[in-house]
């Protein structure tokens, strides 16, 4: 090779490092940035100095969301005792997030696996309906949602403000995508596979649950994710469908420290910062089968 030709390959690939880095620091900086603002112990409402490392810095802010008392979150606010704690919440969104991916999964793969493999009326007219609610904002199905989920009673209270009318809620929004997503990786699955097992004696439910779904993991782990992030960082439908403070979420929690004139940024982002682990565990967990269902079940069918 010349030693023109050389030196320029290695100033594209200095080039390249320089400009890869630069990407990194644009995208780690608002985060580390996050991190300082919460190891603040000024806990200052107008947070407007770039110091990454602040004096004193404290895990005071993360004590407080984990130990104390959401005081904004309470039954009676003259009594402490009545007030939402970070245990209580990290309950309640578990529950709501883990049920809306079990549903959004199992109501998903089941309507997916109809629209792959049987031909019936309605059958492209549901998967363009599908396409259409992807394309419909997220606040346009709000009002049907609230007279539905109040209509139904569970006891004497409306299925609106329990935690299971809030998981309903989150599936219906995620059920379209899911449903075109596995839909799509249903018609990678080859129906040999199945004709097979039909003619050693399975019957259709067990071709489905012992041949399709174990070949459709990618796929199933990128419904889970996202039927599990629906429910753990939203707090629209909530704040809109919940009433009682025992049954609010983590989401719920993060946003009723922002006030009006001013809001305890340190506390803010400590709340913020324990709330991303659970779901960047549950993508590790889930990473080596996400790759391939995302780009398999995105483009097939």
């Amino acid at each position: 090779m010349p030693k023109k030709q050389k030196t320029q390959d290695i100033l594209k690939q200095i080039g390249l490092q320089i400009f890869l880095l630069a990407v990194t620091a644009t995208v780690l900086f608002p985060i580390l940035w996050v991190l300082s603002i919460a190891l603040d112990p000024r806990n200052i409402d107008k947070p407007l100095e770039l110091t990454l490392l602040p004096p004193g810095a404290s895990f005071a802010a993360f004590y407080r969301v984990l130990f104390e008392p959401y005081k904004l979150l309470c039954k009676n606010p003259t009594d402490l005792s009545t007030c939402m704690t970070f245990g209580l919440l990290l309950k309640n969104s578990l529950y709501v997030s883990l049920g809306t991916a079990f549903f959004t999964v199992a109501l998903g793969a089941s309507a997916a696996y109809a629209f792959s493999r049987f031909k019936f009326i309605g059958r492209e007219a549901g998967m363009i309906g599908f396409v259409a609610l992807l394309m419909l904002p997220a606040t346009g199905t709000i009002a049907p949602l609230y007279v539905l989920l109040s209509q139904i009673k569970v006891g004497s209270e409306p299925l609106r403000t329990t935690l299971l009318g809030l998981m309903i809620a989150y599936t219906a929004g995620a059920l379209p995508f899911s449903i075109w997503n596995l839909k799509g990786y249903f018609d990678t699955v080859p129906k040999e596979l199945e004709e097979a097992a039909l003619i050693d004696g399975a019957t259709p439910t067990q071709t489905f649950f012992r041949i399709v779904l174990p070949l459709s993991l990618p796929a199933l782990a990128v419904t889970v994710l996202l039927g599990f992030m629906s429910g753990w960082t939203e707090f629209v439908l909530a704040w809109l469908l919940l009433e009682d403070p025992a049954r609010f979420t983590l989401p719920m929690a993060l946003r009723s420290m922002q006030g009006q004139f001013s809001t305890p940024w340190s506390d803010f982002f400590a709340l913020a910062i324990v709330m991303s682990i659970p779901p960047v565990l549950l993508f590790f967990a889930l990473q080596r089968y996400i790759v391939s269902g995302l780009t398999v079940g995105g483009v097939k069918g």
